[in-house]
């Protein structure tokens, strides 16, 4: 199996490249066009980017996610959702890597196999990144109207959120 994943891409790049020669499509020109408007594509988002990552250091930095996730813990009872996984949650809907950053610290505090690090662990994993993927996505194609999108992401986001809770709950049983 090894083996076979380690050839699947460049086997794809071939037959992409002997598809185009079939074609007769002139490959190179076709890649050179194609990276310039990956690299249009990159410019115009990179300021949503730029912002998120710079908003989610903000409220890590400021102590603001601790207060927020200390007021959410008095209305979610701590024997249901921990208070330190809390972060993660809120974290996760703007930046992955930040999320995965507040993971490792519940895991140098708790440790992986708690019941924490396993919530944690499958809460990153069951959910999405809605705002980021939102402001990149839609920013990309200019999507100004964004209709039910951010409710039905909220809404998946809070499914996973549960049935994660419910997992980990039954793995610690």
């Amino acid at each position: 199996m090894i083996y076979i994943s380690n050839l699947i891409i460049p086997a794809l790049v071939c037959m992409i490249a002997v598809h185009g020669l079939l074609a007769k499509r002139p490959i190179f020109e076709d890649f050179i066009r194609g990276a310039k408007e990956g690299l249009k594509t990159v410019v115009n988002i990179l300021p949503t980017l730029v912002g998120l990552m710079i908003g989610t250091g903000v409220l890590r930095a400021s102590g603001f996610l601790d207060v927020l996730a200390g007021w959410l813990s008095r209305l979610i009872p701590v024997a249901l959702l921990p208070a330190q996984v809390l972060p993660v949650v809120l974290v996760k809907l703007f930046s992955s890597s930040a999320a995965t950053g507040l993971a490792l610290d519940v895991f140098k505090e708790f440790g992986p196999d708690s019941l924490s690090g396993r919530m944690v662990s499958i809460i990153l994993s069951c959910t999405e990144t809605v705002f980021y993927t939102m402001s990149v996505y839609f920013m990309s194609v200019k999507i100004k109207k964004t209709r039910y999108t951010l409710a039905g992401a909220l809404l998946a986001s809070l499914t996973g959120i549960v049935v994660s809770v419910v997992l980990a709950w039954n793995m610690a049983v």
